[in-house]
């Protein structure tokens, strides 16, 4: 026993022993000097590296998240009053309120409706209040050199790189999550490459701490990815026994009548609209006996920025408390 418990010392003093962090944080270190290198041959400018390095850190965190993401169980009924408690859609409604002329004018200029615009801050962030605080080019920088996804996490970073170059934000205010996702709307910087607005005209396109850069951001994204200001997002629907639930998949799209003809009713047992110019999808997030939906064109357009039934519903469901608020 005696000797069995000095084999379990030793080990616990060897993973704790500060050499053995040391090996981890020099060759985490020559990483970093090899992912510089690498930035300098690929055209960024030494000063960009300097201000976007200075801070640079290991974070185990990262690394944790990503290999132990949680696989408990949810359904759909018991993940929407977390994702959307009754206080968020109070503070929705409110906010709305507050920012109605800028996200009216942002919206007509875009062609989403701006209550989407509130319902993706609010699921995102909390309106803001929850970006994430840890420095953006050391989570992209951990999650490359872990290596897993190395190529993945490289063309974030010099996407991040170039966000600094261009000067939108000062590398030691790009704050984000464990994986890199930036600002109230928590674009990568892929994402934000290709969507942030710089919509007040300061020259910088900052989805940190401008308002209207944030929504336009947003709109833009939604914009390109085939929205459609003139339907809602879906419906929840019935399904009568007679329904083929081998139909119910996001690729198949059928007009509302033949939907209606399948078996497929609105909430109250009664007929589908009468829209000739609607196609959707029927889904089903959990089982028949849970929530089902007919997924209309914007339906896809939030799956593009995250491709989660649940997180769909969620913000289609704030959506709709944002346009028929609770007396």
């Amino acid at each position: 026993m005696k000797q069995i418990l000095l084999v379990l010392s030793f080990t616990a003093a060897v993973l704790l022993s500060p050499w053995v962090q040391a090996d981890e944080g020099e060759a985490f270190a020559a990483y970093v000097e090899k992912i510089k290198t690498e930035a300098l041959a690929a055209g960024y400018s030494q000063d960009t590296l300097d201000k976007a390095f200075a801070e640079v850190k290991f974070y185990k965190r990262s690394v944790e998240a990503d290999k132990n993401q949680p696989e408990f169980k949810l359904t759909l009924d018991t993940y929407l009053p977390r994702a959307v408690p009754e206080w968020e859609a109070t503070k929705a409604v409110e906010l709305y309120a507050q920012h109605r002329e800028l996200l009216e004018q942002i919206g007509a200029e875009y062609g989403v409706q701006p209550r989407f615009i509130v319902a993706l801050w609010g699921i995102e962030t909390n309106f803001g209040g929850f970006t994430g605080g840890f420095d953006v080019v050391s989570a992209l920088t951990t999650m490359a050199y872990e290596g897993r996804r190395e190529a993945f996490f490289k063309k974030e970073l010099w996407h991040a790189l170039t966000i600094i170059q261009e000067g939108h934000i000062e590398a030691g205010q790009m704050r984000g999550s464990w994986a890199g996702a930036m600002g109230q709307t928590q674009f990568m910087p892929s994402s934000f490459m290709s969507y942030a607005v710089d919509y007040d005209g300061d020259g910088r396109k900052d989805i940190w701490n401008s308002m209207g850069d944030v929504f336009a951001s947003a709109a833009n994204y939604l914009k390109k990815a085939g929205w459609n200001d003139g339907v809602t997002w879906g419906r929840q629907v019935t399904l009568l026994d007679s329904f083929d639930s081998e139909l119910a998949k996001l690729t198949i799209k059928k007009p509302l009548a033949e939907w209606q003809a399948l078996g497929v009713r609105s909430m109250d047992g009664g007929d589908l609209p009468q829209r000739d110019d609607i196609v959707a999808a029927v889904i089903i997030p959990d089982d028949r006996q849970g929530r089902v939906f007919l997924a209309y064109q914007n339906y896809d357009a939030l799956m593009r920025w995250n491709r989660s039934h649940y997180f769909v519903a969620a913000v289609g469901y704030l959506s709709d408390r944002i346009r028929f608020p609770r007396q």
